[in-house]
């Protein structure tokens, strides 16, 4: 079991660990240019993060139902979840691409662009929302990789086009002068090809299930409902935990420009945690699948042992990072010595974090493995529910102290409903 988590762990936070890589490249690149272009940059990616993050279902989704096809080694079921779920994805980013405009404007509102900056933003945004069908039918190929028990995949892939990305972006804004738009055609050019490559690796090892997708199966309703009721729950839990996080920011700037500053930094440590769970949380969601398709319950009840001990123990290796080197990681991102004294004090929360937020993670990729939706949804709906009851009493007194409580609060909450919600329905939760 051990061997089998790592092969799924390891190369999920390898791919993970290139994602902070590019946007720090990108922010670099722009950073040679002027503060405009900087901010710019980083508001227009804020939205496609965003916007992307809620259309994860197609990638979770994809995962848990395909591993429980292969742990029944239903291959009709494999490629027929690969085909929904690309025709879904196609399907979104058309319409993505049809309402550009009013979304372009709606999001420059929402994080008041000022005049400065929206037409970089826009010339950014322009350009990267041709991107959308590529990015979500990537989502949905990649969650059917992981659903086959293929961790390997998606490495190539992430690795790949990033790697594209940032040597693309770096060309378009050096050699021809591009600038912002550089970054951006930089992204679309990647996209495509990862979608490319996608293609070949499938083509390679799975061709063989071409012969039993059953077409007429895939639009058949019964299983299209089932399919599409799974993904509207996890898009639904999706938008509380963007919610929450779209809050912490509001919050953070009604604290002044100083601590919004350190919030957003001190964020970085929260994403960098994120990225290393998130391995151990994926490499659940494949097993679980599996053995859950398989009606393998001994197995079950391992994996979710292994897979916790696994994420504890990193997670007390991060904590422990932070401790030991907190101000000097806070040095990476900035140099302002008054953000760091202002930091100073909230070190003290990153060093909590990571032991109480990894549950959750962990809880997630049972859940998903398990195709229980509507548990998912309605955990993240309470634990939302928690986080503004608690902080509302303490923004008076405790100020930002109080929202980073809160915040821990909301994943501690995550974490003991998904919990309680398992001691009571088992693995019958879906």
């Amino acid at each position: 079991m051990n061997r089998e988590i790592l092969r799924l762990a390891i190369p999920n936070i390898l791919s993970n660990l290139s994602i902070p890589l590019l946007s720090t490249v990108d922010t670099a690149l722009m950073g040679r240019l002027s503060e405009v272009h900087i901010g710019a940059v980083g508001i227009a990616s804020m939205i496609f993060n965003f916007v992307y993050w809620n259309f994860g279902f197609l990638r979770m989704g994809t995962t848990g139902i395909t591993a429980q096809f292969f742990g029944r080694n239903a291959r009709p079921g494999m490629i027929l979840t690969l085909t929904r779920a690309a025709l879904i994805a196609l399907l979104l980013g058309l319409i993505l691409l049809a309402v550009q405009w009013p979304l372009r404007e709606a999001a420059s509102y929402l994080l008041q662009v000022d005049e400065s900056t929206y037409p970089h933003v826009a010339t950014y945004f322009n350009i990267r929302i041709w991107a959308a069908p590529a990015t979500l039918l990537l989502y949905a190929v990649m969650g059917w990789f992981f659903g086959m028990q293929n961790a390997v995949y998606p490495l190539i892939l992430t690795v790949a086009i990033n790697a594209l990305n940032m040597v693309i972006s770096y060309v378009l804004v050096f050699n021809y002068h591009l600038e912002i738009a550089g970054v951006a055609w930089g992204t679309v050019i990647a996209q495509y090809f990862g979608l490319l490559l996608a293609v070949v690796l499938w083509l390679i090892k799975y061709r063989g299930f071409a012969a039993d997708l059953q077409r007429r199966a895939v639009l058949r309703w019964t299983a299209l409902r089932r399919f599409l009721e799974i993904n509207r729950d996890i898009f639904i839990r999706t938008l509380f935990l963007t919610f929450a996080f779209g809050f912490f920011y509001s919050q953070s700037s009604g604290f002044g420009e100083q601590i919004l500053a350190v919030n957003v930094i001190l964020l970085q440590f929260v994403n960098w945690l994120s990225y290393g769970i998130d391995g151990f949380a994926f490499a659940t969601e494949s097993i679980i699948g599996k053995y859950f398709g398989a009606g393998r319950r001994d197995k079950l009840a391992i994996a979710i042992r292994y897979n916790f001990l696994w994420a504890l123990g990193m997670s007390a290796l991060v904590a422990l990072l932070y401790i030991l080197f907190g101000e000097p990681l806070l040095r990476i991102f900035t140099d302002q010595p008054d953000v760091i004294a202002n930091a100073r004090p909230y070190l003290f929360w990153m060093s909590v974090f990571p032991l109480i937020a990894f549950a959750c993670y962990i809880w997630d990729g049972v859940y998903v493995g398990l195709t229980a939706s509507k548990a998912m949804r309605n955990s993240m709906a309470l634990a939302l529910l928690v986080f503004l009851l608690i902080y509302y009493p303490l923004r008076q007194t405790w100020g930002n102290h109080g929202l980073w409580m809160s915040f821990i609060i909301f994943l501690a909450a995550r974490g003991v409903l998904q919990w309680i919600w398992f001691r009571r329905y088992g693995f019958d939760l879906s």
